[in-house]
């Protein structure tokens, strides 16, 4: 799907605000209303707009550990790698699981109540036998940044149409 600056307008304010009103948004892209609306439906269905969310600040809600965790795994075969990110995917305590290349197969973020939780959870990871060779824990401190706004003007190249993965 090709991308135009109106396209990137639009991503960019609902990216912002999820519940921007129709005539800001078209505002913003610089269309009216109806036009503006039929291109935001169609990043949707186009799958580049995933979904509108709400971002909590879990200490408000209560007490966390922030957890972030390098995986390695002790077999690299494809059977491997599906286990591993399938038990990854139904633990709603990890929030985030990167794939990645180095000397690491998986980096994971998890938020969990306290640290004594975060340990019950890499025993259960490893009782499960998911293959996990060696593992890493860094305890977050402090969060320095954590953008989940995308820079999405920075895509265009010299205002050209840019090509969506």
């Amino acid at each position: 799907m090709k991308l135009d600056a109106i396209d990137l307008r639009i991503l960019d304010a609902v990216q912002r605000d999820g519940r921007i009103t129709k005539l800001a948004l078209a505002e913003k892209a610089g269309l009216s209303p109806t036009p503006c609306w039929m291109r935001l439906r169609k990043l949707e269905k186009a799958g580049v707009i995933t979904g509108y969310h709400a971002r909590l600040a879990p200490r408000r809600i209560a007490p966390v550990a922030s957890v972030m965790m390098e995986v390695t795994l002790a077999n690299h075969r494809q059977a491997d790698f599906e286990r591993f990110e399938r038990a990854i995917a139904a633990i709603p305590e990890i929030v985030a699981c990167w794939s990645v290349g180095g000397g690491v197969d998986y980096i994971l973020k998890i938020i969990a109540p306290d640290i004594d939780a975060y340990q019950r959870l890499v025993d259960g990871l490893l009782d499960r036998e998911l293959g996990i060779d060696r593992y890493f824990t860094y305890i977050v401190t402090k969060t320095v940044k954590e953008e989940t706004v995308l820079p999405v003007s920075s895509f265009a190249a010299s205002g050209e149409d840019q090509s969506a993965s």
